[in-house]
């Protein structure tokens, strides 16, 4: 009995597993390192010099593997690095099946979708708001008269200007904190996108650069652990950073 219920609790708790971790499988002209607790992996060329690790220390099963990449030019000349020549490929049952790579232009028109989606939202709540507010002045009650020829159910209306005027000024109050609050939110992530998401950039000679890659959930969760590359072309040189993404055990 013991052993049945500890191969149930087993499978519960694997069936609850909602995160996975990564880990960098070094080549030989690569270095897996520790950065802050986190697995990193150093890539480095005769031009150019790749780090790469994870935005966070766990990803979400069927989200978006988002990681952090730092690039340096080691050469005398400028060097472009475009987000289009970054291609990440998974390992689908010995078959390689592209993932897309996020780039800022999509993610801050996603953004923007969002907040239409939040201020129709925002709106729909500010105007029940003002509705219950414009309804607040009136009342009714209903009460019980005694009289010697017995008792009466008298219900009774009526419009107090004030219980009105304050609703309506604390719904004002609360739709204009709740707007200020939507829009202030969708400001925030249009700059963090721009701050701190990879772009195309030219670097000079000696020059780091670097910024968030985001990608396309995985084509396949299935098994414990997934094998993906991320090839990132800099000044023709191209490194691969092979991953494996898995699930805490």
């Amino acid at each position: 009995m013991r052993i049945l219920i500890a191969v149930l609790a087993a499978g519960f708790c694997t069936a609850c597993t909602t995160t996975e971790t990564v880990q960098f499988k070094a080549q030989a002209d690569q270095q897996s390192i520790i950065r802050d607790g986190q697995a990193a992996l150093v890539s480095r060329k005769k031009k150019s010099v790749v780090i790469a690790r994870p935005a966070s220390r766990q990803f979400q099963i069927g989200g978006r593997p988002v990681f952090v990449l730092a690039i340096n030019n080691l050469t005398k000349t400028p060097e472009n690095f475009l987000v289009s020549n970054v291609q990440v490929t998974q390992v689908v049952r010995d078959e390689a099946v592209p993932l897309k790579v996020i780039t800022y232009e999509m993610l801050v028109q996603e953004e923007k979708t969002r907040q239409v989606f939040a201020a129709v939202a925002t709106g729909l709540s500010a105007g029940a708001n003002a509705y219950s507010a414009s309804r607040a002045g009136y009342y009714n009650a209903n009460s019980t008269v005694y009289t010697p020829r017995g008792a009466y159910q008298v219900h009774t209306t009526g419009y107090s200007p004030t219980a009105a005027a304050i609703a309506q000024s604390n719904a004002s109050a609360q739709n204009a904190e709740m707007i200020n609050a939507t829009i202030e939110r969708g400001q925030q992530n249009l700059a963090m996108l721009e701050q701190g998401v990879i772009k195309d950039n030219t670097l000079m000679p000696g020059e780091w650069y670097g910024g968030q890659l985001h990608i396309a959930p995985l084509a396949s969760d299935e098994g414990p652990a997934k094998n993906y590359t991320i090839a990132v072309v800099v000044g023709g040189e191209r490194h691969e950073i092979n991953v494996a993404q898995g699930t805490v055990q």
